[in-house]
């Protein structure tokens, strides 16, 4: 092994780091995925605000890597009022945490699992259904 491995001067991934690697997950999905999500918005944020923790019973912010803030494209209303716009939001400190403690699989990988879930609540499927689907099971 190299004395000064190169990862060792590097900073961690900021926030536009994240972006850039969201967008390349979401731009190398399939078209079909990708147009029925639509429009939504992917933010980046440190980690959750206390609020929304609050709202699922989490005291640590370490705990969510992504939340999806919407209304799910099912159970939209074509004649009601316009929806908010869909929100996806990962949340850079809790996805480094975890690859870090992972070690066996690449930051780019972790990003692109969180993004995929939070778009699986977008379509309407709930945590139970979604790892369902991850585990080969829907």
């Amino acid at each position: 092994m190299p004395e000064n491995p190169a990862w060792t001067d590097q900073p961690a991934p900021s926030l536009d780091d994240f972006a850039r690697l969201a967008q390349l997950a979401f731009a190398e999905l399939p078209d079909a995925f990708r147009a029925a999500a639509g429009e939504v918005v992917i933010r980046i944020d440190d980690f959750a605000d206390d609020e929304t923790l609050a709202s699922f019973g989490m005291e640590d912010p370490f705990e969510l890597t992504g939340l999806y803030s919407g209304v799910d494209i099912g159970s939209r209303d074509a004649l009601g009022p316009a929806a908010e716009p869909s929100r996806i939001f990962l949340y850079r400190r809790p996805i480094l945490d975890e690859w870090c403690e992972r070690g066996d699989v690449g930051l780019s990988e972790i990003i692109a699992h969180v993004l995929i879930h939070e778009i699986g609540h977008h379509f309407g499927l709930d945590d139970d259904q979604i790892h369902a689907i991850e585990d080969g099971e829907g």
